[in-house]
């Protein structure tokens, strides 16, 4: 056994208070259970990943407690973006990596790119129509983040455009579950052609259909923009008379929407995807984005298809929405492909360093 890793949940860290512990509490039995399978397996590493919520409230300090097993484990932890890893989309994940003190050696920090530290998209109110600005704060002897950001040779820090661009042609309301790699463009960055390596074929491509008053909001916010971004008349509950959603009685949006209508901006990453197709909504197209580009977005290789039982009806732990539904929540609940390959890379190189396991 040369390392544990794992994400349990941890659904009471928010009730935590005074000196209540975490892992006394019922409901978090999947926490409680990774830290007894690091005390009985006693590996040399072990990895657990979180939400970023778990650094609230004085949990970090009862977690490294807990997974320190009195001291027979050095740890650390750290709060990791995805976006320094390479994967197109702002996703914060907080990381637990014990050394066992046997190895004398102290836990490895994981290094991405800092791009997010120096890289902001800015709300410009000044002038008309409302648009957002890239923003780079450098500091002195620091790379040039704004040049690497916008040049598609550059894999490690990606665009929303560079992730997303060969797949414009998708449309609104088109059902094609599979499309041939010859009739997409080109590849148009780095980062799309290493994605499409080893896909004989494109999956989970079709596009959700868009309500009338939706399109109308779309056109009201800019590149980068969302629901602070619509004029009034925009704010109103149905524009054009076509009933959709529950009515709330107030004749406008409800407060539900007020993160709602995030459009892309080309030029920089994604906003933190969830399990919903609009969550964020093309830069240019005025549609939610596919299950694939969902998956683009979280740095998923083109080879992998997100599918569902086929079988019709409620179906042992399948849940409410449909199959649609169930391949956006797969996509959006996981951890980023490249992020979790940064974690286990700074692993190996512990493993390797104390001869547990040859380069």
């Amino acid at each position: 056994m040369q390392a544990v890793v794992g994400g349990p949940p941890c659904q009471a860290f928010s009730q935590v208070r005074n000196h209540a512990r975490l892992i006394d509490d019922p409901r978090n039995s999947l926490y409680r259970e990774f830290v007894r399978s690091i005390s009985l397996l006693e590996p040399p590493v072990f990895l657990m990943e979180n939400v970023p919520g778990l650094d609230q409230m004085g949990i970090r300090r009862q977690v490294l407690q807990d997974l320190s097993l009195r001291g027979a484990y050095r740890v650390n932890v750290q709060l990791l973006d995805a976006a320094d890893f390479g994967v197109p989309q702002t996703r914060k994940r907080i990381v637990f990596i014990g050394i066992h003190e046997s190895l004398g050696i102290e836990p490895p920090v994981i290094q991405g790119t800092y791009a997010v530290s120096a890289l902001q998209l800015t709300r410009r109110n000044g002038a008309r129509p409302t648009h957002y600005e890239i923003i780079e704060q450098r500091r002195a002897g620091e790379a040039p983040y704004m040049e690497r950001l916008l040049d598609p040779t550059d894999a490690s820090i990606v665009t929303a455009e560079q992730a997303l661009g060969d797949l414009v042609s998708l449309r609104a309301g088109e059902r094609r579950e599979t499309l041939e790699l010859s009739s997409l463009d080109e590849p148009r960055s780095r980062y799309q052609t290493v994605l499409r390596e080893g896909a004989a074929f494109l999956a989970n491509t079709s596009v959700p259909r868009i309500n009338k008053d939706t399109l109308l909001r779309l056109a009201g916010v800019p590149h980068g923009g969302n629901f602070r971004d619509l004029s009034p008349e925009l704010l109103s509950r149905y524009i054009t008379g076509e009933l959709w959603g529950p009515h709330n009685g107030s004749g406008r949006l409800g407060r539900k929407h007020f993160y709602a209508y995030r459009k892309l901006h080309p030029h920089f990453w994604s906003w933190t995807l969830n399990t919903k197709a609009d969550s964020v909504y093309h830069y240019d197209g005025q549609r939610c984005l596919s299950v694939r580009e969902f998956a683009r977005l979280q740095s998923f290789p083109d080879r992998f298809v997100f599918t569902t039982d086929p079988r019709p009806g409620m179906l042992l732990g399948r849940i409410d929405g449909g199959a649609a539904h169930s391949r956006y929540r797969q996509v959006g609940n996981a951890v980023p492909p490249l992020l979790a390959r940064a974690i286990a890379g700074a692993l190996n190189v512990v493993l390797i360093r104390t001869g547990l396991r040859t380069g």
